[in-house]
């Protein structure tokens, strides 16, 4: 008899849902199972509590993210426009108008 395919996350699905469903759950699923780091200490304790919140293991802080990854792009993206224009870009901007 043959040996059995080693599938990993998709072991409970079987043959359903297409091979593309499947791989896409794959990645998915692997990147939010695996520890990320803590922004708040640095060490990679962080894991998934719930939808949208994520706990580090060493310090215990908690704070929210996305669905199944801690940072978004859109909240990278928000956090550059909180903190501000870079002070050289501001200047140049300045010289032009």
């Amino acid at each position: 008899m043959g040996r059995t395919k080693k599938v990993g996350p998709t072991r409970g699905l079987g043959v359903r849902y297409g091979s593309t469903v499947r791989k896409r759950y794959i990645k998915v699923v692997t990147e939010m199972k695996k520890p990320h780091r803590c922004p708040q200490c640095g060490f990679t304790r962080v894991k998934r509590a719930s939808v949208g919140v994520w706990k580090c293991g060493k310090c215990g802080f908690t704070f929210t993210g996305g669905a199944y990854v801690p940072t978004t792009k859109l909240g990278i993206v928000a956090r550059r426009v909180a903190k501000g224009a870079p002070i050289e870009e501001a200047i140049k901007t300045e010289e032009t108008e």
